[in-house]
């Protein structure tokens, strides 16, 4: 897992190390003297689905902790780990949510779960549903995902697994009122949370950001969960930007991470929409969903 981001830190942190030790033995080190050292610095955080924005930060905090600093030389490497790591943790401290503290305050509580086709939204949702179970959370589906074929059978099977029921209508139903029946149904029989789902969407298609407007309109959810695909790389960002843009999201799960070589979606995520990242999908079973902890994602891939 992040594998690639693993190895761009580490040649990058052996490269700044070296160029360092090499000036310091004659003067303090100058802008000029890391220059090159942090265009390739650039390069590199880049390809690792770095976003632009957020490696210009790591470059400056880098250029503040070694430009005109004496530093000895054995100590350069780890004046360079700890700039990463504290670069890193900025990103990363966004507010916290917890799910027990929102579902105690409002019963039933509404789960919104957004993104784009194929995403992995649905599967997320029902990892989510597996989650609160084993934490003694009561749950409902509700399948507010009335448009792509099959999308109310998926999630009906995935109920039918984790003895979780589902609220649905017809194919073409108002997606709104489908999720305000769940909520109604969880209301009536003292559930703890509803699970919703909603069509997969993009920019383009302006009557599904309509429909979604609608939805947050009519049920006022407690969160609106954004599913992104780590594997889309840098189009995490644009997605992320349109969907807090058209409904405000409020938390963010990232599947497929444990294919995921480069890991740099997710600093570009977390610094675009200073919002929590709850999840990380880790496969195809239910429990493969592990709550996301900044700092051993930060130990991971230093």
């Amino acid at each position: 897992m992040f594998g690639f981001l693993k190895k761009v830190l580490k040649k990058n942190v052996t490269e700044v190390t070296s160029s360092v030790s090499k000036k310091i033995l004659e003067k303090k080190i100058s802008e000029k003297d890391l220059k090159e050292t942090l265009e390739s610095l650039g390069i590199t955080l880049l390809q690792a689905d770095v976003a632009f924005e957020v490696s210009e930060k790591i470059k400056e905090d880098l250029k503040k902790n070694l430009v005109g600093k004496q530093v000895k030389r054995g100590r350069v490497k780890d004046v360079v780990l700890k700039t990463f790591r504290d670069s890193l943790s900025e990103i990363l401290d966004v507010p916290k949510i917890d799910l027990k503290d929102i579902i105690k305050i409002n019963k039933p509580s509404v789960f919104l779960f957004l993104g784009f086709n194929g995403s992995g939204k649905t599967t997320s949702l029902a990892k989510v549903g597996h989650y609160l179970k084993d934490k003694g959370f009561s749950c409902v589906f509700a399948a507010g995902d009335s448009f792509r074929a099959a999308s109310i059978e998926q999630l009906e099977e995935h109920g039918k697994r984790l003895n979780i029921g589902t609220i649905k209508h017809k194919y073409g139903s108002d997606s709104a009122a489908v999720i305000f029946d769940a909520k109604k149904h969880a209301e009536a029989r003292g559930i703890d949370v509803v699970l919703a789902d909603t069509a997969g969407r993009s920019h383009t298609n302006r009557n599904l950001m309509d429909e979604l407007k609608k939805v947050c309109r009519v049920n006022n959810p407690d969160l609106k969960i954004l599913v992104i695909d780590s594997l889309v790389g840098n189009d995490a960002v644009p997605q992320a930007k349109m969907f807090d843009e058209t409904v405000g999201v409020d938390a963010v799960i990232f599947t497929k991470v444990d294919i995921n070589e480069k890991g740099g979606a997710i600093l570009s995520v977390a610094h675009t929409l200073k919002k929590p990242i709850l999840f990380l999908g880790t496969g195809q079973d239910y429990s493969s969903i592990k709550t996301f902890k900044p700092q051993d994602f930060i130990e991971n891939i230093i």
